[in-house]
C-alpha cells in the first residue's frame, strides 16, 4: 500500500479533485500540485469562486437551468423566441446547444431520461412543468434534443404522446453523419439514420 506524501488536507483536496469528470487519481494529483504551487494566483481565487457559487447557485423554477438568479438568464432574455422550447436531458446539454449558437429559443431541462432498469419513472422527471409550458398560447414547437440512446428515444416517444393533444409541433434533432465525418468510420445505425433523414442538396 502506497504511503501518503502529504498531509490529510492535501490528500483530501486530491480525493475531491479525482471525483471530477475526466480526472483520475494521477490527474488529480497533478491538478492539486499545480493549484498549491500557485496558491495566490489560482487556489485563493478558486476557493472564493467555489464558495460564492455554493452560496448563490439555484435551479431555475421555469426551465431547470442552473444560474445565480431565478428565473435564469436565459428565461429572462426577452430576445429569445418564446414560441420554441428545446427539451434537453441535462444542463450540460443546454450549455452544449448554447455553444453551438444555432437558435435562440427557450429551454426545458428534464433532469434525466426514462430508464426502467435504473428506476427512473415519469414522476422523477420535470414533465408536468413541460406540459404546462407547452400549453401556453405562444408556444408553437417543442424540439426534443435528447441523446440518441434507447432511454433517450423512449423518453422522446413518451413526451410526444404527452403532447399529442396539443396544437404544438413536436420535432427532434436530426441524427446521422457528423460534420467532418467519414462514412467508412461510422457505425451502421448512424449511417441508417442519415439515409432515412436525408435532405435536398
Amino acid at each position: 500500500m502506497p504511503h501518503s506524501v502529504a498531509g490529510p488536507e492535501i490528500e483530501r483536496l486530491i480525493q475531491l479533485l479525482a471525483r471530477l469528470p475526466g480526472l483520475g487519481p494521477r490527474s488529480a494529483r497533478r491538478a492539486a500540485l499545480h493549484l498549491i504551487k500557485r496558491r495566490e494566483q489560482l487556489l485563493g481565487p478558486l476557493t472564493e469562486a467555489i464558495r460564492v457559487a455554493h452560496e448563490r447557485i439555484v435551479v431555475c423554477s421555469e426551465c431547470g437551468n442552473v444560474d445565480t438568479a431565478d428565473p435564469c438568464t436565459i428565461c429572462r432574455d426577452e430576445r429569445r423566441d418564446a414560441s420554441i422550447i428545446v427539451v434537453v436531458e441535462d444542463v450540460s446539454d443546454l450549455w452544449a446547444l448554447e455553444r453551438a449558437g444555432a437558435l435562440t429559443a427557450r429551454y426545458h431541462v428534464l433532469g434525466g431520461v426514462l430508464s426502467p432498469l435504473d428506476g427512473v419513472r415519469p414522476e422523477h422527471l420535470n414533465l408536468d412543468k413541460l406540459v404546462a409550458r407547452a400549453a401556453r398560447p405562444e408556444v408553437r414547437e417543442v424540439i426534443l434534443a435528447l441523446n440518441a440512446t434507447v432511454d433517450g428515444q423512449t423518453t422522446a416517444h413518451y413526451i410526444t404522446e404527452l403532447l399529442a393533444h396539443m396544437p404544438v409541433r413536436v420535432t427532434r434533432l436530426a441524427h446521422g453523419v457528423p460534420v467532418g465525418g467519414e462514412l467508412d468510420y461510422l457505425d451502421e445505425g448512424t449511417l441508417a439514420a442519415a439515409i432515412r433523414q436525408r435532405t435536398t442538396f
